[in-house]
């Protein structure tokens, strides 16, 4: 569907035609959709702009990115069919390795969004082993690759599922999460929670990466330091509470 750029919700259309169309190309669930639309309605009541307390969160996640050891980024259907080229972007600019974690079991559907990460840059993606599990999670995405997210230190997993975020803080992991809705518990378990748009984090995500990977350590530990996942969330929510009397 072609949507005019005069369109006052053209992004957001455009937005929903991308997943949708990832869908077409089997490389989103179907459910995917419906998990969009519930993201597409926090975005509504975020103004569909980055705030403060989201940019508070992107400083210090490119801080744990850059500090990390073993960063690995774990990629969706959703977040294949979105930024492919910004999580390729990403990968490298860190540097950290993309891993395919996918719910509804689908080796097919994982060699599709492999072959679209490629296809959009990547010069490596890691599968799921079927002998590398890690603990506390008994859905499919218990299985990951032993090179990736198994000997992670840090795991960024945008558009995530709340089960997985925390059997992964329980494997000793921290965890960066995009969600829109910071009543998730993916918002409420992971190590620093971005509470915005993946399309809008994403690149402001990278934009950070750069410009503190200039700085010396010292002020990227103050800044992990002072940052309380928990009372940003709270900030977030009282954000959308504020816009809510506004309107």
């Amino acid at each position: 569907m072609k949507i005019p750029k005069a369109h006052p919700r053209y992004l957001s259309l455009t937005t929903r035609e991308t997943v949708a169309q990832g869908v077409k190309n089997g490389i989103t669930s179907i459910t995917g959709l419906i998990v969009h639309g519930r993201g597409e309605a926090f975005d509504y009541l975020i103004k569909e702009k980055t705030t403060e307390s989201a940019k508070k969160s992107i400083d210090a996640a490119a801080c744990l990115l850059i500090n990390a050891k073993h960063p690995v980024i774990s990629v969706n259907g959703n977040t294949a069919a979105l930024v492919p080229k910004k999580l390729v972007k990403l990968s490298k600019i860190i540097p950290a390795k993309l891993e395919i974690n996918i719910f509804h079991p689908s080796k097919k559907r994982e060699l599709k969004i492999k072959k679209h990460l490629v296809k959009n840059g990547a010069k490596e993606v890691l599968l799921p082993q079927k002998k590398s599990i890690i603990k506390h999670i008994s859905s499919n995405r218990k299985y990951v690759n032993q090179e990736g997210i198994k000997k992670a230190d840090v795991v960024f997993v945008p558009l995530e599922d709340g089960d997985r975020t925390e059997a992964l803080v329980k494997n000793k992991k921290k965890v960066i999460v995009v969600d829109l809705n910071p009543f998730t518990r993916s918002s409420k378990k992971a190590t620093i929670t971005i509470v915005d748009n993946i399309i809008r984090a994403i690149p402001l995500l990278i934009k950070q990466i750069r410009q503190l990977k200039k700085s010396n350590k010292n002020k990227l530990k103050k800044i992990l330091k002072n940052h309380n996942n928990k009372k940003n969330l709270k900030k977030a929510i009282k954000e959308i509470n504020n816009n809510l009397v506004k309107s």
